[in-house]
């Protein structure tokens, strides 16, 4: 759907943009974006004026000190909680309720997983909320814990799983949805540097096949150079958008090379500093 009616403004996104060839999504390929949105609790402003078009297929990174509204964005996107002012809007139209076409993968992986359904069972409730019919769930299922290297415990129970394990399989039941919008939270952050490294290129394959829009949020800024098209920086009190960049790595992205080329190195410093700078301002 169109939503250059939306008034959504790409200048906006922009903030202090670097890098050449950057790509900000024109309004008729956004899947999800912030038009103008104000947030408030107990009249203090948690997020001002954001406005951020993200278009299918586009993995956005969101970075920033503790406190730039990083989770409220995202709860935002996930039609958990609603704005103050201005308008989230869904394939250009305002969301105004959650969509079983936008998954979330929240940082608290234990009160995502429903205890008395086994590793298999969680996974065979977003093909049944899609109406997959039951002959059709076992080879899917068999597949997404394979991805997530969970193959060896469909039976187990999330309370016989390690943290790391029960993220892995939040996730992938998130990927059962087959959403057009992934927003994940911190979600590798329980993980073995194995484990997250194998998981960041299975999302990225995923994201490459699947056309989703991602909405990414991460205290690493490796793994959002890595990650991302592009990398949105916030700034705190309130949160609202102080960078951008658009990461002009060759893909597919590879563990080694990939970190090893000069301007993985720039993004690096350039995110290290603005991450400085925002918590130096922060703590004024």
């Amino acid at each position: 759907m169109n939503t250059a009616s939306a008034g959504v403004s790409s200048s906006s996104v922009r903030g202090e943009e670097r890098g050449t060839g950057d790509r900000v999504p024109r309004p008729n390929d956004c899947s999800i974006a912030f038009d103008h949105v104000d947030v408030e609790f107990d009249g203090r402003r948690i997020i001002d004026d954001l406005t951020l078009q993200i278009a299918s297929g586009e993995f956005v990174c969101i970075v920033g000190p503790s406190g730039s509204g990083k989770t409220t964005a995202l709860r935002l996107l996930a039609g958990l909680i609603k704005p103050s002012r201005g308008t989230i809007l869904f394939r250009g139209c305002p969301l105004v309720e959650s969509s079983r076409d936008i998954a979330v993968v929240f940082q608290d992986y234990s009160k995502a997983l429903l205890p008395w359904r086994t590793a298999a069972q969680n996974i065979s409730l977003a093909l049944e909320a899609r109406s997959i019919p039951a002959r059709e769930r076992k080879p899917v299922i068999a597949d997404l814990l394979l991805k997530v290297g969970l193959q060896d415990h469909a039976g187990k129970y999330p309370a016989e799983m390690s943290g790391g394990m029960q993220q892995r399989l939040q996730i992938a039941r998130c990927l059962a949805q087959k959403p057009s919008v992934l927003l994940m939270d911190e979600p590798f952050g329980a993980l073995d540097a194995m484990t997250r490294q194998s998981l960041q290129d299975e999302i990225l394959s995923i994201v490459r096949t699947s056309g989703a829009a991602v909405f990414f949020v991460t205290h690493d800024l490796e793994e959002a150079i890595y990650l991302g098209d592009r990398i949105i920086g916030l700034r705190s009190n309130p949160g609202r958008i102080g960078t951008s960049f658009a990461v002009n790595l060759p893909k597919p992205r590879d563990q080694l090379l990939t970190r090893e080329q000069p301007e993985f190195l720039k993004l690096r410093r350039e995110l290290f500093d603005f991450i400085k700078k925002a918590e130096n301002e922060r703590d004024k």
